[in-house]
């Protein structure tokens, strides 16, 4: 049996509605996943909801393309902790990436990381399915040096979804000390499990009650 603290219970569809994310909470309270992740717009509803539990709220930033400006990014973070969250699953600019404009993918990380501080965590959705091998060992590598808590492999709403080759080579790359979040398409208990034994240490999920045999 996974732990529980495994599971990011997420809602990201553009037509989620209140009673959905409402439910989506009373699951995690009950189940005690390490947190629920959503759309900024429900943080503050998420963070009432959750209030005195040590499920987290996480909230997604410059989701899902990553191509806002930083300034935008930054105010977005800030407004996200305003509002409660705990936990902040930014997206990279990959065509930045992808243009070996390193100095500004890594200053965008360190920006959101200052804005976030020690309290709050921050991971960094790479977008695996939009990289080669040596992209994504890069951004990690920018990731880590920037200070972030956690890289993760993709938004869910590209190409493409979390590959265990993929979690092993993020985990290789940024050691033991940062989390490896595995998010996109985990849809089953072996899914899951075959995240984990790549090295993930965090999974995002929507069908978190199918994988631990609730649904």
């Amino acid at each position: 049996m996974i732990s529980s603290k495994y599971f990011d219970h997420t809602i990201l569809k553009a037509e989620a509605t209140e009673e959905q994310v409402a439910k989506l909470c009373e699951e995690a309270l009950t189940y005690d996943f390490a947190s629920v992740c959503v759309n900024q717009y429900y943080t503050k509803f998420v963070a009432e909801k959750l209030k005195g539990s040590d499920v987290k709220v996480c909230t997604v930033v410059g989701f899902p393309l990553g191509m806002s400006d930083t300034r935008v990014k930054a105010f977005e973070t800030k407004a996200a902790i305003e509002d409660g969250a705990e936990e902040v699953d930014m997206v990279i600019n990959v065509g930045a990436l992808k243009d070996k404009k390193y100095d500004y993918v890594r200053e965008e990380i360190r920006t959101l990381k200052e804005v976030c501080g020690s309290k709050i965590v921050l991971k960094v959705i790479i977008e695996t399915c939009l990289l080669t091998d040596e992209e994504k060992k890069t951004a990690c590598e920018l990731s880590k040096e920037a200070g972030a808590d956690f890289v993760k492999t993709s938004t869910g709403f590209s190409t493409g979804g979390a590959k265990a080759a993929d979690v092993e080579l993020m985990r290789k790359t940024v050691g033991e000390e940062t989390g490896v979040k595995a998010s996109g398409g985990i849809h089953t208990a072996e899914e899951a499990q075959s995240m984990i034994d790549a090295g993930a240490s965090r999974l995002g999920t929507s069908a978190t009650l199918s994988i631990i045999g609730k649904a």
